[in-house]
C-alpha cells in the first residue's frame, strides 16, 4: 500500500471453550511460538503473548491489510487444529468471541508488562474479573449472558 502509514497496537483476549484450563505449561511456549508464526505470516508484528491455562493475551502491531475478525478466526482455527494434530489436547477448542482493545504508542510498554505478568496478576483476580474490568475501562457495553461461558465442572 503506497503512502499508507499506520500505528495500530491491538491486544486480543480470548478463552478456551468453557474456560477449561487446557493450556498446559508443558506446551504453552510452543503454542505461543506457533501463534507468533501465524501473526508474522499475516504481516503483523508480535509485541507480546502470554497465556494462562484458560485464556490468552496477544498484543500486536497490526497492519491494515487484514480485518481483526479475519486474523482472529485464522489464529483460532489454525491453533485448534495444530493442538489436536500435535496430540497436545484432543478435545481443545477456543470459545466463540474475543476482546480486541487498541492502545496508543505511549501505552505499549505498560501493556507488554501487564501481559508478561499474567501469572502474578491472576493470583489476585480471576479471568472473568479481569475481562469485565477491561470492558469497563474501554467503556464497552456488554451483557453478562454473552461474556465467556462459565467453566464446566
Amino acid at each position: 500500500m503506497a503512502n499508507t502509514y499506520t500505528q495500530l497496537h491491538i491486544q486480543f483476549v480470548f478463552a478456551v471453550k468453557y474456560r477449561k484450563a487446557l493450556i498446559a505449561k508443558e506446551w504453552k511456549e510452543r503454542l505461543h511460538q506457533y501463534i507468533t508464526g501465524i501473526i508474522q505470516s499475516n504481516q503483523h508484528k508480535m509485541l507480546c503473548i502470554n497465556s494462562m491455562p484458560d485464556h490468552i493475551h496477544i498484543f500486536i502491531g497490526m497492519r491494515p491489510n487484514q480485518s481483526i475478525s479475519s486474523l482472529i478466526q485464522n489464529v483460532k482455527t489454525e491453533t485448534s487444529k495444530w493442538i489436536k494434530d500435535q496430540n497436545l489436547c484432543l478435545n481443545f477448542a477456543w470459545q466463540e468471541g474475543y476482546g480486541a482493545f487498541s492502545y496508543s504508542r505511549s501505552h505499549v510498554s505498560n501493556v507488554i508488562r501487564y501481559i508478561e505478568n499474567q501469572e502474578e496478576h491472576h493470583k489476585k483476580k480471576t479471568f472473568l474479573e479481569e475481562y469485565q474490568e477491561m470492558l469497563k475501562v474501554f467503556e464497552i457495553d456488554y451483557d453478562l449472558k454473552y461474556i465467556f461461558t462459565e467453566p464446566m465442572e
